[in-house]
């Protein structure tokens, strides 16, 4: 029989895991807005053209608040079920969650973008993400998202 008088722990609810799931997506939106974005500029810059500072800091403030947006819808699509999956996975291994968390959001980052490259009429959505070394540049912003949600969600 249940004691009426024990105080319960309260369960975590899924909304205390929003703010922080929001926060570790913006940071990797950042990330990977300025990457795609230094990475385009400096192609152009190996053709010989010349990008004053400047406007490199200018098209990384536009690209900010236009690509990050787009970016970060696709990051969305490809970390909900893997950072789900990856959180069920760290039920029976907590000692691996932040691990399993980070992995998770590289590897949904890059699921997302291939997913993305695959119904896109261009050959890649994201130019940087053409050749492993850009897309690794990329997904490093993932994972650190994944870090910083493990970290802001831990039970410490």
């Amino acid at each position: 029989m249940k004691d009426t008088n024990a105080i319960e722990r309260p369960r975590r609810r899924w909304t205390s895991h929003l703010m922080p799931l929001l926060l570790a997506l913006l940071l990797a939106a950042l990330w990977g807005s300025v990457v795609q974005t230094q990475w385009n500029l400096n192609a152009l810059t190996a053709l010989g053209l010349e990008i004053p500072w400047t406007d490199r800091l200018r098209t990384t403030w536009q690209d900010l608040g236009g690509f990050a947006p787009v970016y970060a819808g696709i990051l969305a699509a490809g970390w909900l079920p893997a950072l789900a999956l990856a959180a069920l996975l760290a039920r029976w291994l907590p000692e691996a969650r932040a691990t399993l968390l980070a992995a998770a959001a590289g590897v949904g980052m890059v699921a997302a973008i291939r997913a993305v490259d695959a119904v896109a009429p261009m050959p890649v959505f994201i130019d940087a993400t053409r050749h492993l070394p850009g897309l690794l540049a990329m997904a490093s912003g993932a994972v650190l998202g994944g870090l910083l949600y493990a970290r802001l969600t831990s039970r410490r």
